[in-house]
């Protein structure tokens, strides 16, 4: 690292706060804070939810992936097909009700479908979830960056996580989404930085491509999952990813709070759209990373020496340090710390906003307490997450994939709870909160007695398990309720009139699902 790399660091860490300043001077309530006015332009909120997915473990792990890992390649890209349809379904049947309840917290559309114990058991799961899932990405983005910088692990840490509650304490989510996209764009300039050196080292595209493996060119594994080996198998991947990701965009709050922020329900549908169409392009470039990587391994002993066996996420930070110019380092390791601060900066908005909505901010009425007790409880989860990151140590290798292997046992349960809110007049709270449990339970008793089943299907028996048992258990005849919760069968005039004019960007996203498809049984 020279002069100019800690230069052009710090002048990113200091545009960052300095930002956060500017779009947080007018916040003066609850409402400004959590969901910008509801003003925010849809382009900013698609930036930002695509930048909280492309976090420095994917610029990290998804080129690994593809260049070294055991059964690797270019199976990765089945991971984005069935984002198209999920973006779909969320627009379709969840947006339109929640954006109607201008809420800040999804979970407060629970309270009001059901009752409240159901909005605190689901609130309450996600903030466990979240922080933890948080608290190890920050380490692991650690580990990688004190290789890259040369400087302890502590201090990588201390550096993302001090920085990440200073903007966002001050600028709230306006902050998190004006961040997003000068860090979106930071990070995909790194990215075709690190193609356009590493193609030049190795040769060239067509020479790469030439050499490449032919097993790690096919990008289909057409395996179920179920009692089948592989680490990517292609139905688990398209029929559970399609719940995770409806449940993702359509339910998690550090995704939907974004999404409430815009204007109204164009802007955000408009917001999703970006995010159906662009997903996959990100992903492409970064799958051509792992390639161009691949292929300077094969001519440099150098760069393989610096990876230690059975470890490949070391290739990316190893190139990094050893075949990057100084300032173009420094890009590329802002855009790293960008991909870093963009994960931690949304969890810590919405962890702050679900904390507030859904339980101690409940009673609160004065404006100005509840804004600044908005801003305590994001300081206290910055803080929290950063000594988690601390305390994490070895485990943390293992522990990656277990929180998403855990995200995976709740998030279909979670779903059905919405989606048989939305769908059902008759399902009872009682009801959803049981099938809960049992689809818990039921993903708990696959990873325990049925391993060969992948994680991936999880999102979908969860989902199942809540329809099965809400529907089971549900009342004789419908309950009258407010008509701002109606379900959605009550509301099929309506939203079929609504609808009619997204009628051609639903087929065109179905559309671009279909061409993922080809594009992937292509690669050969």
């Amino acid at each position: 690292m020279t002069g100019l790399d800690w230069l052009i660091i710090v002048c990113y860490l200091i545009v960052m706060v300095a930002l956060s300043v500017y779009v947080g001077r007018g916040h003066s309530t609850q409402t400004d804070y959590f969901v910008g006015g509801r003003r925010l332009p849809w382009w900013a909120v698609g930036l930002s939810t695509m930048a909280t997915q492309t976090s420095a473990i994917s610029f990290i792990s998804i080129p690994a992936f593809v260049a070294l890992r055991p059964g690797g390649g270019l199976t990765w890209l089945q991971y984005e097909m069935a984002v198209p349809l999920a973006m779909i379904a969320v627009m379709v049947l969840l947006l339109p009700f929640f954006r109607r309840l201008h809420l800040i917290s999804v979970y407060g559309y629970l309270e009001r479908r059901f009752n409240p114990s159901v909005r605190y058991l689901v609130s309450g799961v996600f903030l466990v979830a979240r922080s933890l899932g948080t608290g190890v990405g920050v380490y692991a983005s650690g580990i990688v960056l004190s290789v890259c910088l040369g400087i302890p692990l502590w201090s990588t840490i201390l550096i993302m996580g001090s920085v990440t509650v200073i903007y966002d304490t001050i600028g709230g989510i306006s902050a998190v989404v004006y961040s997003d996209v000068v860090q979106t764009a930071i990070l995909i300039a790194g990215i075709i930085m690190c193609i356009y050196y590493a193609s030049g080292l190795a040769g060239g595209l067509d020479q790469i491509w030439t050499a490449f493996p032919h097993d790690r060119r096919i990008a289909i594994d057409p395996s179920a999952g179920i009692g089948e080996g592989g680490g990517a198998p292609l139905w688990a991947f398209l029929i559970g990813g399609f719940f995770l990701y409806v449940y993702y965009y359509g339910t998690d709050q550090s995704q939907v709070q974004r999404e409430l922020s815009s204007k109204d329900v164009t802007d955000t549908k408009l917001s999703l759209m970006f995010n159906g169409f662009a997903r996959f392009p990100l992903t492409l470039l970064y799958v051509a990373m792992g390639v161009m990587l691949w292929g300077v391994v094969q001519h440099s002993p150098e760069l393989g020496s610096n990876i230690p066996e059975g470890n490949p996420d070391y290739l990316v930070p190893s190139f990094i340090r050893l075949y990057l110019p100084p300032g173009l380092r420094a890009l590329v390791l802002a855009s790293l710390l960008a991909a870093s601060m963009s994960s931690l900066d949304s969890a810590l908005n919405s962890l702050s906003a679900c904390t507030m909505r859904d339980y101690i901010g409940r009673r609160l009425k004065d404006p100005a307490r509840l804004l600044l007790f908005s801003k305590l409880t994001t300081i206290a989860w910055g803080v929290i997450i950063t000594l988690f990151a601390f305390a994490v140590g070895h485990i943390s290798s293992t522990v990656v994939e277990g929180i998403n292997m855990i995200g995976s046992l709740f998030a279909g349960p979670i779903l059905g709870t919405f989606v048989m809110g939305v769908l059902s007049t008759r399902v009872t709270g009682r009801g959803v909160m049981a099938g809960i449990l049992i689809g818990v339970a039921l993903n708990l008793g696959l990873a325990l007695a049925a391993p060969s089943v992948h994680w991936m299907w999880w999102n979908m028996t969860g989902f199942l398990a809540v329809a099965v048992v809400a529907l089971l258990t549900r009342r004789p005849s419908a309950s009258p309720r407010n008509a701002e919760v109606a379900p959605f069968v009550l509301q099929l005039k309506t939203l079929a009139a609504t609808e009619r004019p997204w009628l051609p960007v639903y087929g065109l996203m179905a559309g671009y699902f279909v061409l993922i498809l080809a594009v992937l049984i292509s690669l050969k």
